[in-house]
């Protein structure tokens, strides 16, 4: 029985010694493996962070009345290039009853004043041409009767404006004509023949009648969040690509960034806001949704390399690369890095044109004989 286990035991270590060199010899039969290489280029590398907004112009005028009343007609329309003092539209004055009824009834007071002064002032004059009184009360009784005339024709003027919105005398600064004041196109016309405006005033802004623009004077506006707001400053440079207009990038400078942020989404998002250049005559429509690039570091026609040949030493953390010296030998390298804009890296020590970098991390290429 002892003999027959010291048997079992012999053939399996045979068994395992034999396998054991199968495996060896397996193991040295596999290819060696070769790494490649990649040289550095000359590259532009721009760092930069990307901003969604909309274009819209840099100021924007809102017309509005300065009475009440009915849309009578309109004289614009959106997309129309107008200058400082044309007619946008005419408005109908509905008068107020009560405030009708008060104007008539200050006229009735305004004529019964009048007309007594008058009496009396024809009086005075008969006595004065008789030498009965002096010349200072017949003085008194005709400024008594003129201010009653001034105040009369007074009453009358505001009776017609109240019911009219207008009166004799007033000539171009009638409440019912409608006039631009700047010059600009029209962005919008929300009111129609027939609408009821309401006047602007200190309690109410009022009926907007239409909205004028600069459009040769347009922005981008738009938002970052917190996490990149701290690498912007203002006078960067920005390129603005519009979603409507393909194959064209507009120069920007970024002029304005929110001191507060808002809270959209459970992030913090803050406004900014840039100046496009006025040199680019291409049209762009008020509203366009748009991206900005913002150019945080630029680094023009350097020696760059792929981010992914950079190691990093696991003690100080400093970059390094190996470089070719014979066939499949490298060597460490320390090298300085400058501006990355994520795929590419500035180099700007420790390597030079025509250097042979180790792709360290290359994927391993697969064994035909497995797929087999």
């Amino acid at each position: 029985m002892k003999r027959i286990v010291t048997i079992v035991i012999l053939v399996l270590i045979a068994v395992s010694f034999v396998g054991a060199l199968y495996y060896l010899y397996q193991k040295n039969q596999e290819d060696p493996i070769v790494y490649e290489t990649e040289e550095p280029s000359v590259q532009t590398i721009i760092k930069n962070t990307v901003a969604t907004g909309k274009i819209v112009p840099k100021e924007e005028v809102l017309i509005k009345p300065n009475i009440s009343g009915i849309i009578d007609e309109i004289y614009i329309e959106a997309g129309d290039k107008i200058k400082a003092n044309d007619l946008i539209a005419k408005i109908r004055v509905i008068p107020n009853v009560s405030s009708l009824q008060s104007a008539k009834d200050a006229v009735a007071t305004a004529r019964i004043n009048m007309e007594n002064e008058q009496k009396i002032y024809d009086r005075q004059k008969s006595l004065f041409d008789k030498g009965v009184i002096s010349a200072n009360d017949f003085d008194n009784a005709e400024a008594s009767f003129k201010r009653a005339e001034q105040n009369y024709r007074s009453a009358q003027q505001n009776n017609e404006i109240i019911r009219t919105g207008t009166t004799s005398g007033i000539g171009s600064s009638s409440n019912t004509l409608i006039r631009s004041t700047v010059e600009g196109m029209v962005l919008d016309v929300p009111v129609k023949t027939g609408n009821q405006v309401i006047e602007s005033n200190n309690f109410n802004d009022g009926t907007t009648i239409a909205t004028l623009a600069d459009v040769n004077e347009m922005i981008f506006e738009g938002k970052v969040d917190e996490s990149e707001v701290g690498k912007i400053k203002e006078n960067l440079p920005l390129q603005v690509t519009v979603g409507a207009i393909e194959n064209k990038t507009f120069d920007a400078v970024l002029d304005y960034i929110a001191p507060k942020g808002v809270e959209e989404n459970g992030a913090i998002q803050f406004e900014i806001k840039g100046t496009l250049n006025k040199a680019d005559t291409t049209f762009i429509r008020a509203g366009l949704s748009a991206n900005a690039s913002i150019i945080l570091a630029k680094a023009e026609e350097v020696l760059a390399i792929k981010e992914a040949l950079v190691q990093f030493d696991p003690e100080t953390q400093k970059p390094f690369v190996e470089i070719m010296t014979g066939d499949q030998e490298f060597e460490r390298k320390d090298i300085e890095l400058g501006v990355s804009d994520g795929i590419h890296v500035e180099v700007k020590n420790g390597l030079k044109k025509g250097d042979k970098i180790k792709v360290w991390n290359q994927l391993k290429p697969a064994n035909p004989m497995a797929q087999n």
